[in-house]
């Protein structure tokens, strides 16, 4: 019985860990798409306000994917 239990936790993590990486390539694919900019050239070029706006939006979309994963164990 424990075993399947710390699987599933295993399983959950896997998951959760996916789900959060499939939807911050999406949030920086969208920001890419809706700013005038190509935002991979901004980075290249070492633009910092970019690179803050684009860690924002990983932290961002990674606590809030984060919070939905972890309610939805209990």
């Amino acid at each position: 019985m424990q075993i399947s239990i710390a699987l599933l936790n295993v399983f959950y993590a896997t998951f959760g860990a996916l789900t959060t990486l499939i939807f911050m390539i999406l949030g920086y694919w969208i920001f890419d798409k809706l700013t005038p900019f190509r935002t991979g050239e901004q980075l290249r070029d070492n633009n910092l306000a970019v690179g803050i706006v684009v860690g924002s939006i990983f932290v961002g979309l990674g606590i809030a994917i984060g919070l939905v994963i972890g309610l939805g164990l209990n």
